[in-house]
């Protein structure tokens, strides 16, 4: 039986802070006395209301969940923060409430696809409510990823499963410990990141901004050219961070208390960095070989681009679409990639590809040594057969949705690139697709409103692991 007076108290918690975030952005208007101070009072005033409501309403004493409850507090919690984040963006110089949802939508899901131009010229506390967006999606990710689908045995996700993943009573303190021990390491990550844009050339409104988007591997930007706007310097710390956002954050916390970072002893770090360096230098080798460009330029535009795409943060630096056919179809491929577990990063994620290769490998050997017993194993951690069901129900609705969300896009009148990148994009958490519609150069405001609410969609669904959604359409989760 689903707990819904529960489940409405934690929604009004979530609301309530949601409300209180949206004083920071009103603090940037009033200070640079800008019109959309009086939305982002609105907007903090009603989101403050419903919060109130729904607190009261709700069942505070004896809070307990259980599975199908954590299924849809996890959904709502995304969808519901969208629907009422929007309200700035909507009461902002009349920007449509379609168009509203699908930039709050893409910011708190840290895909970064965005239906906004003339960023350069835009009100500072719009810019700052998009990257803060991304940036509490971000550390809201990491937490639902270390802590909840792991109990929920999400795509494989109970591999990684902590203490603090188990969801009893006694687990509940350490949960509230390593999320706040997670945050912290977030935001000096943040502080160090900013601190570095600024070193680089940035200005400090500019650096905070993209300290944000970066860590988050979000994307947004605070100028339409994204990170082509600012120095090769920039870039590279951009590259460095956006790899950092890649990788678990419980790695750099776990560093921090241990005074050493274990970095090739992990399988999924490992094969993570591997695959950065091997791609950007072939791609570099590439470039230098088939356009007249200095090679160190090529190191530089191949490696951000490709931990853009990997990390699936979808800053925009060149469009990678016209490096040539090899270029275009590797980075389709990296869009679906990700980064690693527990990171910001969206995708398909490096530890599903490597379990993949692993049973692969040992179903070969089967097929010559029929007799012989082979149990998988992943840093140090038997994969047992429920593991391996999960991931590959995980791959098989991620690439359902992609190829249904693709064919709703083309009935819109979108052209087959477009409506494959695009779909690919939003389910993986991307950003930029493919083409010159909505490539690095484009943006997605010119899609039909059923894209962009279909894009939107997919992007939860991406977000969420997929299955964290697809329960829910199941008549068997509703029946008491």
């Amino acid at each position: 039986m689903l707990n819904i007076r529960h489940l409405l108290f934690l929604l009004g918690i979530l609301l309530s802070m949601m409300a209180g975030f949206m004083c920071l952005p009103l603090v940037f208007a009033l200070y640079y006395g800008e019109e959309t101070a009086g939305a982002f009072m609105l907007s903090a005033l009603l989101t403050g209301t419903v919060a109130s409501i729904c607190m009261q309403g709700g069942k505070r004493r004896h809070l307990k969940l259980n599975i199908r409850d954590m299924f849809l507090l996890t959904s709502l919690t995304w969808f519901i923060v969208s629907l009422f984040a929007a309200m700035p963006f909507t009461l902002y110089h009349g920007i449509n409430y379609t168009d509203a949802f699908f930039e709050t939508m893409s910011g708190v899901t840290t895909t970064g696809s965005t239906v906004l131009s003339g960023l350069d010229q835009m009100d500072h506390s719009i810019l700052m409510w998009r990257s803060l967006l991304q940036w509490l999606g971000g550390i809201g990710f990491i937490v639902m990823a270390v802590a909840i689908l792991p109990f929920l045995n999400v795509g494989g996700m109970k591999l990684f499963r902590t203490e603090s993943s188990d969801w009893g009573d006694k687990t509940v303190p350490r949960t509230r410990s390593m999320a706040k021990d997670l945050f912290w390491v977030y935001f000096l990550l943040t502080v160090l990141c900013a601190m570095s844009y600024h070193l680089a050339g940035m200005k400090w409104f500019d650096a905070i901004n993209h300290a944000m988007t970066t860590l988050s591997t979000g994307g947004y930007s605070t100028s339409d050219k994204s990170m082509a706007n600012f120095s090769d310097n920039a870039q590279w710390v951009g590259t460095l961070f956006m790899a950092a956002g890649g990788l678990p954050l419980l790695l750099f916390m776990q560093s921090l208390k241990n005074r050493t970072l274990k970095v090739w002893g992990d399988q999924q770090i490992k094969g993570y960095v591997i695959l950065l360096i091997v791609v950007s230098f072939t791609l570099a080798i590439w470039m230098w070989l088939t356009r007249e460009i200095a090679f160190m330029d090529a190191i530089r535009l191949t490696s951000f681009n490709v931990v853009s795409v990997v990390t699936t943060t979808g800053y925009g630096l060149t469009d990678y679409g016209t490096w040539g056919g090899f270029a275009f179809i590797t980075f389709l491929f990296l869009m679906l990639v990700g980064g690693c577990s527990g990171s910001t990063a969206g995708g398909i994620k490096i530890f599903r590809f490597q379990i993949a290769l692993s049973v692969m490998k040992a179903q070969v050997k089967q097929q010559f040594h029929p007799s012989a017993v082979t149990r998988q194993s992943y840093n140090n951690r038997f994969v047992t057969d429920d593991i391996v069901r999960s991931i590959v129900t995980f791959s098989l609705l991620l690439a359902g949705v992609i190829v249904l969300l693709s064919l709703i896009l083309v009935l819109t009148g979108l052209d087959p690139i477009t409506s494959l990148s695009g779909a690919i994009t939003a389910v993986a958490n991307v950003g930029p697709g493919l083409g010159p519609v909505i490539g690095p150069a484009g943006n997605f405001a010119s899609l039909p409103d059923v894209a962009k609410w279909a894009l939107a969609v997919g992007m939860l669904m991406g977000r969420l692991e997929i299955l964290t959604v697809a329960v829910l359409f199941h008549p068997g989760f509703w029946k008491y």
